[in-house]
């Protein structure tokens, strides 16, 4: 609750709607996949609310967006006394969120949050449920593609060194760059 409360003042709605289907669908696949722990499963939650949260201004540093988002979220859980290996698995997740073949690889919490967010961008829609399409429906997407994207872009935009080559917000700057006029979803999302 402490989490959502948090995120609720500073993402974008539709990054915050993203953030909650991702919870949604990752704690969905934990039911039908991998059992976790409660603590864990309140980890997974808060790993997935703030998968995003480095394109928030209060979060907008240096670092990569998904760095800055892991930071962000073990900060929030050092200030309630959880865990340092619960903090570290909490920081993976956001952190490897965006590179696929090695989040898939890493513990639960990075598999789960890779998959709610490949799942909510349209991979395997197939696997989700009636009662959790209900569930999904009810946080709209409100073109998060493009809100996402330009949020990520903008940071790279302002400092460079925020989207290495080799990266997703690497791949967004480049196609921006190429085609700064484009408007709608980047290319390369």
């Amino acid at each position: 609750t402490a989490a959502f409360e948090h995120v609720r003042k500073v993402l974008h709605p539709a990054i915050l709607a993203h953030s909650i289907r991702v919870w949604l669908i990752a704690d969905h696949a934990v039911g039908r996949l991998s059992p976790l722990s409660a603590e864990e499963r309140e980890a997974l939650a808060v790993a997935c609310l703030f998968h995003d949260a480095g394109t928030a201004t209060i979060y907008d540093g240096p670092q990569r967006f998904e760095v800055e988002g892991a930071d962000a979220a073990s900060g929030f859980l050092a200030e309630r006394d959880v865990a340092p290996e619960l903090r570290r698995q909490v920081w993976e997740a956001i952190a490897l969120h965006t590179s696929p073949g090695i989040a898939e690889r890493m513990g639960p919490l990075t598999r789960f949050v890779r998959l709610g967010v490949t799942v909510d961008f349209g991979s395997d829609t197939g696997a989700i449920s009636e009662d959790l399409r209900a569930a999904l429906g009810q946080f709209p997407r409100a073109d998060i593609e493009v809100v996402l994207g330009d949020a990520v872009v903008a940071q790279a935009v302002r400092r460079p060194n925020k989207a290495p080559a080799s990266s997703w917000p690497g791949g967004l700057l480049v196609a921006h760059l190429a085609d700064p006029g484009h408007t709608g979803v980047n290319e390369a999302f």
